[in-house]
């Protein structure tokens, strides 16, 4: 894909899933990429497996890559990580805000600790690892792009992940904001709205057949979506190929965001 040969990308929460995929596929086109993960005691195992499979697939590429452990968060990780990214890497061309998490209750029974959890990591998180690369992009005095992960559901309202829908509504009108603010500096700000995909994350429903079932029955292409295929449109959207597109969110939802139940007509006519 044009444009991304020798870049030097940083995709936050690329340990796993759809961020996974993303880093491999910039490596895949020659970009050079930092991995930013988080790992916490309990999940310690297991994320850096993740961590040194994306590594070892991104080495297959012969492309330059760092690990840049830090909380989205956190304002001094975030700082911290970009810095880290810039020393090893050379600059930063691009930036996916990847990282994000959810909690489903209820919202009678969701408490404000986990609320502001959620908006923490999906919104503050995205706005600081922005700023930051927005920083690093006007004293480059190239331009750059940002490439946020939000969801279906900065449209579609998802009951009981309220934090969740939210830290997502809020993520479409960050993105507009920033790619109306720094257009005249050559800085393009999209993001992808994916659908059901197929992570790690989503194994309660995806090794599930009844699960799966009801998940794909309300998808008009009648199936959840992949993380590689979310990595192609991001990587699209970083290119030359889309010079011209800013403040966009383009939906990779297999039709979801179509209203899958307006198939049929069901009025009284």
């Amino acid at each position: 894909m044009r444009g991304l040969e020798g870049k030097n990308v940083l995709v936050t929460g690329g340990s796993s899933g759809i961020g996974q995929a993303i880093a491999v596929r910039f490596a895949e086109y020659g970009a050079n990429v930092a991995i930013n993960y988080l790992t916490t005691p309990d999940e310690a195992a297991e994320t850096e497996r993740q961590v040194q499979d994306c590594i070892r697939r991104l080495r297959e590429q012969d492309v330059k890559d760092v690990l840049v452990r830090g909380d989205v968060s956190k304002e001094e990780d975030v700082i911290r990580m970009v810095e880290q990214t810039v020393s090893e890497l050379g600059s930063i061309d691009i930036l996916v805000n990847n990282a994000g998490i959810q909690i489903s209750k209820p919202t009678y029974q969701l408490s404000q600790a986990d609320f502001e959890k959620v908006l923490g990591v999906n919104l503050r998180g995205a706005f600081l690892c922005a700023r930051e690369a927005i920083k690093r992009f006007m004293d480059a005095s190239r331009g750059g792009v940002i490439v946020n992960v939000s969801s279906v559901h900065e449209e579609i309202p998802k009951p009981d992940y309220l934090g969740y829908s939210v830290s997502k509504g809020g993520m479409r009108n960050l993105t507009r904001t920033l790619a109306l603010e720094y257009a005249g500096q050559n800085i393009r700000v999209n993001a992808i709205g994916p659908g059901a995909t197929i992570t790690p994350i989503n194994r309660a429903w995806v090794d599930d057949p009844v699960k799966a079932q009801m998940v794909s029955s309300h998808i008009p292409l009648g199936r959840p979506g992949t993380a590689d295929e979310m990595a192609g449109v991001t990587c699209f959207l970083a290119s030359d190929d889309a010079a011209y597109i800013t403040g966009q969110t383009i939906f990779i939802d297999g039709g979801l965001t179509l209203f899958a139940d307006f198939r049929m007509p069901w009025s009284s006519e």
